[in-house]
């Protein structure tokens, strides 16, 4: 199936680095859709659905940001600190919407897992299916963030 100029734009908008440094599909050479799909499929092959985990990644964010700065306890055995930089980042599809630069790390204290994200992409998962692409910055890793988010 041949792709869209539209879907061509975006990808070449996701691996460039005038966003974010190294591009959103950092060193991965698969299309844009490819990288979707997969994460999307391991996603569901784990049992959860994205409203299930981007609310829970909403949930963790709001909880922490009531640390302002330090680590707080969300439960038994999970803690998360968030991290505000001054700024908002826009997202790279091509509609309205800018988030905050908060970076949140979230640890399963019975584990040491950890796992990081920002409202970017909290919202890029919820609405693109976009996690990034592998040696991207703020990749993140499906089962990683299941296994970190969830007891």
């Amino acid at each position: 199936m041949k792709r869209s100029p539209d879907m061509q734009r975006l990808e070449e908008v996701l691996r460039s680095s005038k966003l974010v440094a190294g591009g959103f599909l950092g060193t991965d050479t698969r299309p844009l859709e490819a990288v979707i799909e997969s994460d999307l499929g391991e996603v569901e092959r784990l049992g959860r659905t994205i409203p299930e985990v981007t609310s829970r990644m909403w949930e963790i964010a709001d909880l922490a940001k009531r640390g302002l700065e330090t680590t707080v306890h969300i439960e038994s055995s999970l803690e998360a600190r968030v991290i505000e930089a001054r700024g908002p980042m826009p997202c790279p599809w091509p509609h309205a919407g800018t988030f905050l630069k908060t970076v949140v790390t979230a640890t399963r204290t019975d584990t040491g897992k950890s796992v990081r994200w920002t409202e970017l992409n909290i919202h890029m998962i919820e609405a693109h299916g976009f996690f990034e692409g592998r040696g991207s910055l703020f990749r993140i890793e499906p089962r990683d963030l299941v296994d970190v988010i969830f007891p």
